[in-house]
C-alpha cells in the first residue's frame, strides 16, 4: 500500500460550543488539533492507511497536544520538527447555524511557516507514494520553498501529487496573492481537489464547465470537484462521474473537505494506483470510491472538530453500503 505524505500547516482549532454566535460572543471553545494537511494525514491513518506528516511545531503545549492526538491514529510524525523561534499556529472558529464556519487565525509567523527546504528529506519519498499539499502554506518562504522541494522529490521518486487549494483568504494580504500562488503550483499536481465555492475565484471563469476544463493543465489529470450537499464529481479530460452526498444533520463542517480527499487518497493508495490506472478506472469503481469518500465526509460533519470526528473504515462502510 502506498503512503500518503502531507506537508503544510498543523495547528490548533478552537471550536465554539455554541452555533449561531459571533466569534466575539463565544464563551467556550473546544481545543482540537487541525490544519488541512494534518487532517488529511489523520483521515488516511484512521481508515487504516499509511500517512506521513511534514511540518514544524512550536516547543509549546499546543504542539505537544497535536502530536498526542495524531500519534495514536498511526500518523508517522518522525519528520515533524520543533522550534523555539515561533509558536504553534492557532485558529479560532465561529459556527453558523448550518455548521458552516468563519475563521480568525493567529499565524504571523507560526512554527509551521518556518519549515525550510533543507529540512525536507529525500528518504521520505524513496518508496514512492502520494504527496498532498494545500495553499495555506504557499504564502511565503521558507515554507513555500519547502513545498517546492517536496514536489521536486516527489516527482523524482514517481509519487502522485495531490493539491487541495483550500482557500483561506483571511490569511492573505490580498486575494490576488492567494490566487497567484494557487495558479503557480496548480500545474505541478496530478490530482486537484476543488470545491464549488472556490472554482470561480481560482479560475476567474464564471462558467462551471469552462472553469473545470481550465484546471486540466500541466500535470493535472484528475479533478475531484466537491459540491457540499450536492455531491462530488470525478473529472478527467474524457469524462465526468458523479456521486451524490449523504443527507446528514451537520454539526460542524470543519474538516469535511479534508476527510473527503483523505478518504479518496486512502483508496488510491490502497489500490496502489498509478496516475494512468487512476484515470482509466471503470465507472463502477470510481463511483464506489466517491461513495466511500462522501460517506467519510458525511460522518465527519456529524461531530465537532475534525480529527476527533473522523470515522473508522467500518463506520464508513456501514453508511456507504446502506445506500
Amino acid at each position: 500500500m502506498k503512503k500518503v505524505i502531507s506537508i503544510g500547516e498543523a495547528l490548533i482549532d478552537f471550536i465554539p460550543h455554541e452555533k449561531g454566535v459571533a466569534l466575539k460572543d463565544v464563551s467556550n471553545f473546544l481545543r482540537v488539533a487541525g490544519g488541512a494537511p494534518l487532517n488529511v494525514a489523520a483521515a488516511v491513518s484512521k481508515l487504516g492507511g499509511k500517512s506521513v506528516m511534514l511540518t514544524k511545531l512550536g516547543v509549546d503545549g499546543f504542539g505537544d497536544h497535536i502530536l498526542e492526538e495524531v500519534k495514536p491514529l498511526g500518523v508517522d510524525v518522525s519528520n515533524v520538527l520543533r522550534t523555539k523561534e515561533a509558536n504553534t499556529a492557532l485558529a479560532f472558529v465561529s459556527l453558523k447555524e448550518d455548521g458552516e464556519r468563519d475563521f480568525s487565525f493567529y499565524r504571523n509567523p507560526s512554527a509551521d511557516m518556518l519549515l525550510n527546504a533543507s529540512e525536507i528529506k529525500e528518504e521520505v519519498f524513496s518508496e514512492g507514494g502520494i504527496l498532498h499539499f494545500c495553499s495555506v502554506s504557499l504564502i511565503d518562504a521558507p515554507i513555500k520553498d519547502a513545498h517546492r522541494r517536496a514536489i521536486e522529490l516527489a516527482k523524482k521518486n514517481n509519487c502522485l501529487i495531490s493539491f487541495d487549494p483550500n482557500v483561506r483568504l483571511p490569511l492573505w494580504e490580498i486575494p490576488e496573492a492567494c490566487k497567484e500562488a494557487i495558479l503557480e503550483f496548480l500545474p505541478f499536481a496530478n490530482i486537484v481537489k476543488i470545491s464549488d465555492e472556490e472554482l470561480e475565484f481560482i479560475t476567474g471563469i464564471a462558467d462551471e464547465t469552462e472553469a473545470l476544463n481550465f484546471l486540466l493543465q500541466g500535470a493535472v489529470e484528475v479533478i475531484i470537484y466537491t459540491k457540499g450537499t450536492n455531491g462530488a464529481e470525478f473529472i478527467t479530460k474524457e469524462r465526468k462521474i458523479f456521486s451524490p452526498s449523504f443527507k446528514v444533520e451537520a454539526q460542524d463542517t470543519t474538516g469535511a473537505g479534508d476527510s473527503f480527499i483523505g478518504s479518496f487518497l486512502y483508496q488510491v493508495a490502497e489500490g496502489d494506483n498509478t496516475l494512468e490506472s487512476l484515470v482509466s478506472l471503470n465507472e463502477e469503481k470510481v463511483k464506489e470510491i466517491l461513495t466511500f469518500s462522501n460517506a467519510t465526509a458525511a460522518l465527519t460533519v456529524c461531530k465537532r472538530g475534525a480529527i476527533g470526528a473522523l470515522p473508522t473504515k467500518e463506520e464508513v462502510l456501514t453508511l456507504a453500503q446502506g445506500r
